[in-house]
């Protein structure tokens, strides 16, 4: 009734563990694949802090919208109070093209990102995010303050 599978056999590795280490690419590798319209670029550390902000804002309800969509629409409705992470590696870029005259005009300090994967990954997602808008909480005032500060330091019109 069935085969027997003797105890000595062993199984060989899939590769999926290494494949999955391997995967994760350096911040140095991942701008190579940002769009040329992506500016200002968050550096390394700046980056880091703002993946940290979103998982912090993230913990509070109704802190951090994400998406093309919400985030179009909430800014365009005066939710004007915030900072806007936009990933760099977006194709085609027409979808969210539009967006930094956008958060200029309505004097929304934003920077890019170089990762769709990483912002989706902090708001929680697992394919891709476009963009999000994180608003002020006091429960992680200090980082937002310092990373608001860094962006807006990072050279676009405001």
């Amino acid at each position: 009734m069935g085969r027997k599978i003797e105890d000595s056999m062993e199984v060989e590795p899939t590769g999926d563990e290494n494949a999955e280490q391997g995967r994760e690419l350096k911040y140095e590798d991942k701008l190579k694949f940002v769009s040329a319209i992506a500016q200002p670029m968050a550096p390394k550390k700046l980056n880091k802090k703002l993946m940290k902000l979103i998982r912090k804002a993230k913990e509070e309800k109704a802190y951090v919208r994400f998406g093309l969509k919400d985030v179009q629409s909430r800014i365009r409705k005066g939710e004007n109070r915030g900072l806007v992470v936009f990933a760099g590696d977006v194709t085609p870029v027409d979808v969210m093209c539009h967006m930094p005259g956008v958060c200029e005009e309505k004097e929304i300090p934003y920077c890019y990102i170089p990762s769709k994967h990483d912002l989706a990954l902090a708001v929680g997602f697992s394919n891709s995010c476009l963009m999000a808008l994180v608003k002020e909480h006091p429960s992680y005032k200090e980082l937002y303050d310092e990373c608001f500060q860094e962006v807006k330091k990072l050279g676009h019109i405001m």
